[in-house]
């Protein structure tokens, strides 16, 4: 008879037998899913785990208050649920963040690890699911099918707040620096050509409110959220679990992650719609619409130093070349533009998987919660260190910007109202052909006098609603 080694351990399911290390907290639903969908070695999102752990001990909680559960398992799942939000066990948690089964294999290896510790809390020997089972005890009353929604919907508010926090911040920064450019002149583009001419506090202005829509978007849009399914198991109809579970878990919930969780008047449909999520991710792609558009006028601004625009005067954070000495790149805007891609890349993820599912379920809950949760991450990050390495630090060239102004045409629109915009256009041409600026022209040709020149250029008479000089 072949005699198993002494590290290792069997554990059964419907499929068969498999040896497992023997100290190890996960089981074999966690093991089976480990091979089969061992494709890459990103696992499930931390957030997302500990999100399906708070469930749990709610659970645990409620079945205890409720009597459902002795208070001997109760007590020792609620400790085991503890000690894995302390970061203890993140290492057991060894399923891939991309798996079928709509989430089951996350649900159980959650199951099997708080059944484990709460075994050897009591004494047990792991494996040993006479003392604590991982479905009859951790997931009473559950499924995964109530339990992953509920969780993911806990993770992504919590991943929320911070990201709304950060932009909060940025547009800060912005306005900031709206006030600290005030009164430089710059010239303004449109399609990459000059243009009028404007303060570049107007500009940083502008970047401000865009971001100020992201920030006030992004918080409104936890209320979409906060409704739950929990107790509503398998397809929204609650078989299995008392009523008096249902509410007082989703009131043990509140408690626990002091969010303003709400049970759904319709667990079916939160159950098998995922509108919620694509929602939300469409928001974050437009925080990265904004980020891309910004951070590349940022780059095109601070183009150069000698060949380019060079008008902004970005820090300096690191060497930009192995082969060109001196060389430095822009590269927060870079990395700010790439990670805002890579979020619109995952709402596209996001929406193909809603859209995928099919009648009480959707099978592809995976995908979005890997592609959600990582957009949120991401996105929080790359904000922080997009104002604190750039815009926080960012300068202008002031000689730069007045050079290019006073060496384009855009001066010349000023002057419609005065002598008309067939002249204007005459004397544009006339300047770009002669290399003067418009000033030189107007006095030139004695179009105008010096002072009227100097009232109608006048900066603040410019940059402002109304005809200049009047």
């Amino acid at each position: 008879m072949f005699d198993l080694p002494s590290d290792f351990r069997i554990e059964k399911d419907l499929l068969g037998e498999k040896n497992l290390p023997k100290e190890s907290y996960y089981g074999i639903n966690s093991l089976r899913a480990f091979e089969n969908f061992n494709i890459s070695n990103k696992k499930v999102n931390l957030n997302l785990i500990y999100a399906v752990v708070i469930v749990k001990k709610a659970a645990a909680l409620a079945h205890k208050k409720l009597k459902e559960l002795k208070d001997e398992k109760a007590d020792a799942i609620i400790s085991a649920c503890d000690d894995i939000l302390s970061g203890k066990f993140d290492d057991e948690f060894i399923t891939n963040s991309l798996q079928g089964g709509a989430g089951t294999s996350t649900n159980m290896n959650v199951n099997e690890v708080i059944a484990n510790r709460a075994i050897e809390l009591l004494n047990g020997s792991k494996g040993d699911y006479s003392i604590i089972h991982p479905i009859e005890d951790v997931n009473m009353s559950q499924s995964t099918n109530d339990v992953y929604p509920t969780a993911l919907r806990i993770a992504a508010i919590k991943l929320l707040r911070p990201l709304s926090d950060a932009l909060s911040k940025l547009q800060e920064s912005f306005q900031i620096k709206e006030n600290d450019f005030s009164d430089i002149l710059m010239l303004g583009r449109t399609e990459l050509m000059d243009a009028l001419p404007m303060m570049v506090g107007q500009g940083f202005g502008a970047y401000a409110k865009a971001f100020a829509r992201d920030r006030w978007r992004i918080y409104k849009v936890e209320e979409r959220l906060r409704e739950i399914n929990i107790g509503g198991n398998a397809i929204g109809t609650g078989i299995n679990a008392s009523y008096d579970y249902i509410f007082t878990v989703t009131d043990i919930l509140q408690d626990l992650t002091g969010l303003g969780l709400a049970r759904s008047d319709y667990p079916m449909d939160v159950t098998q719609n995922m509108d919620v999520f694509v929602e939300v991710s469409g928001l974050l792609k437009s925080c990265a619409v904004n980020l891309i558009k910004i951070s590349n006028d940022i780059r095109l601004l601070n183009s150069g130093p000698v060949g380019g625009i060079g008008e902004f005067i970005v820090e300096e954070v690191q060497a930009g070349s192995s082969i060109m000495p001196g060389k430095v790149n822009p590269v927060i805007c870079e990395m700010t533009a790439q990670t805002s891609m890579k979020v619109m890349a995952n709402d596209t993820a996001i929406s193909l998987a809603s859209s995928f599912g099919q009648l009480q379920l959707n099978a592809f809950s995976p995908l979005i919660a890997e592609s959600l949760l990582e957009s949120l991450e991401i996105l929080t990050n790359a904000v922080n260190v997009f104002r604190e390495k750039c815009i926080d630090s960012i300068k202008i060239n002031e000689e730069k910007c007045l050079e290019n102004l006073e060496a384009s045409t855009a001066l010349v629109t000023a002057l419609v109202h005065y002598i008309g915009y067939d002249k204007a256009s005459i004397i544009a041409k006339k300047a770009l052909k002669e290399k003067k600026s418009i000033r030189e022209l107007l006095l030139l040709e004695k179009i105008l006098t010096k002072e009227e020149i100097d009232k109608i250029l006048n900066p603040y008479e410019i940059t402002k609603p109304g005809i200049p000089g009047l």
